[in-house]
């Protein structure tokens, strides 16, 4: 109970935190322009967001970051709140975030202006983080490699738990990505799959990362005060790709990663969206799966209207989440 307590604690702090420095970003993003250019052939209605501000992640990392570091160091005299357990999933986040941070200014005030950094370059570097994260997590950490939920002990996965690592990283920060396309949406439905695995974590025992997640949480909830319909501030790739890759690592810190496509279903579901239409596309020349891809905009272009894309999306994460969590502790 007294965990749980301290990890809402954090929560809240974290929140009133984002909250706090929100509106003065804000300001800085308007002053120096940095707005979302939006894409011609995405749906008319979101040519409203042009010039919105971009680059929101910094609101929820600033936050973390800032909480993370002084409870780490208040180890120091004594108080131990968060362990060095967490470093590395802060430092995935922040290695992401400057991926994003570069994609969102080259698509800015960049050369490549619209279209952000080359997306090779982007996939190299986020293979290249994955790959040094999946090495401390398997020999640094030594972090369970699977737990399949009913089994009394956890799966050796062996050679392959490096490449798995890897693919679960890299890909979930392009789910994440994805997700990232109505206002709301992405930030509703990371905190959904950050509480959830912050729950598994603390009952696992492994207070520290569970109270990682909630600080987390609360920085999302923070950035949402923000970012719900219309969205004054768009989160960019510099909060989505540093999102989708510290889930996975946080997921795979647990040994739960297995649970994965169950409470983090929206962003898989938009991740398989994209590669289906791209692979029907191809495979017929020219027809298209559905209306539009990720999958949010195919609905939008049914006749659902934002707001009840992400509203419907997250109940279902919602219910998804509150699932993983029971087979978790099967």
């Amino acid at each position: 109970m007294k965990e749980t307590s301290i990890a809402l604690a954090l929560s809240g702090l974290s929140f009133m935190l984002s909250v706090i420095w929100g509106g003065p970003l804000l300001r800085v993003l308007r002053h120096f322009r940095i707005g979302k250019i939006i894409r011609v052939e995405g749906p008319s209605t979101h040519q409203v967001k042009m010039g919105t501000p971009t680059m929101g992640g910094v609101m929820i990392i600033v936050p973390v970051l800032i909480l993370t570091v002084l409870l780490n160091a208040s180890s120091l005299i004594g108080f131990q709140v968060l362990g060095r357990s967490v470093l590395l999933p802060l430092s995935v986040m922040i290695g992401y975030a400057l991926i994003g941070a570069v994609d969102d200014w080259e698509g800015i005030r960049g050369p490549r202006r619209g279209l952000g950094m080359r997306a090779r370059t982007k996939f190299l570097l986020q293979i290249g983080l994955a790959l040094a994260a999946a090495f401390i997590l398997q020999y640094v950490l030594k972090v369970p490699e699977l737990d399949w939920p009913g089994a009394e002990k956890p799966i050796s996965l062996g050679i392959w738990y490096i490449p798995l690592a890897t693919v679960i990283i890299a890909g979930f920060s392009n789910a994440v990505n994805f997700t990232d396309g109505l206002d709301g949406l992405a930030g509703l439905i990371s905190a959904t799959c950050f509480a959830a695995f912050g729950g598994i974590a603390l009952l696992q025992n492994q207070v520290f990362l569970g109270r990682f997640c909630f600080t987390l949480v609360g920085a999302l909830f923070g950035f949402l005060w923000f970012n719900v319909h219309p969205a004054e501030l768009i989160m960019g790739d510099t909060g989505a790709l540093s999102l989708g890759a510290t889930l996975g690592v946080v997921a795979l810190m647990t040994g739960q990663w297995i649970l994965l496509p169950i409470i983090a279903i929206i962003p898989v579901s938009e991740m398989v969206s994209v590669v289906l239409q791209v692979a029907y596309f191809k495979a017929t020349k020219g027809k298209r799966l559905f209306k539009m891809s990720p999958l949010h905009h195919h609905f939008e272009l049914m006749g659902w209207s934002e707001t009840q894309v992400v509203q419907r999306f997250w109940l279902i994460a919602l219910l998804f989440a509150m699932i993983g969590v029971g087979l978790a502790v099967i």
